[in-house]
């Protein structure tokens, strides 16, 4: 058991270096705040072997939080550029397009045709098999206007 003892640090810098290659083979920016927190370990278990294996436990949890935090703001404040950044964003890529009435809109609900799926529509009334287009998504409720309301805005 002294051996390990003695050989924490290089044993948590091995740790930081298995972190840093998975990050590179599967990445997803997590495990990189891992590997940091590893090697902040690794480093000061080197310089106080006397830290024993709970301070380096606290002190793993301690600098991988650091670590994650600082990336957090950073992440926050430098977003990543994307040549689609509606990718995953299904109702913003939903906005402006010309959908079917499929159930009519009375009362100011029905149904529309998006795709090749029927949604739940609010809306004026319009009857089916009219064309819409999609102004906003509300919790899973598509809201449309008449296609003649974007031509002749009212004023």
């Amino acid at each position: 058991m002294d051996w390990i003892n003695e050989q924490a640090g290089f044993l948590w810098l091995i740790l930081a270096a298995l972190f840093a290659i998975c990050e590179l083979l599967i990445p997803g920016v997590y495990l990189t705040f891992l590997a940091l927190g590893a090697a902040a370990t690794g480093a000061l278990a080197l310089i106080f072997p006397e830290l024993g294996p709970i301070g380096q436990f606290i002190s793993f949890a301690a600098w991988s939080s650091v670590a994650v935090l600082v990336g957090k703001r950073w992440y926050g404040n430098n977003p990543v550029p994307s040549s689609d950044p509606q990718l995953n964003d299904r109702a913003a890529r939903m906005i402006g397009q010309t959908v079917t009435v499929v159930e009519a809109i009375t009362g100011g609900t029905g149904r529309v045709r998006v795709g090749d799926g029927e949604w739940p529509a609010q809306g004026p009334d319009m009857t089916a098999g009219a064309k819409a287009r999609i102004v906003e998504v509300r919790s899973g409720i598509i809201v449309v206007e008449t296609l003649d309301a974007i031509a002749s805005p009212a004023g």
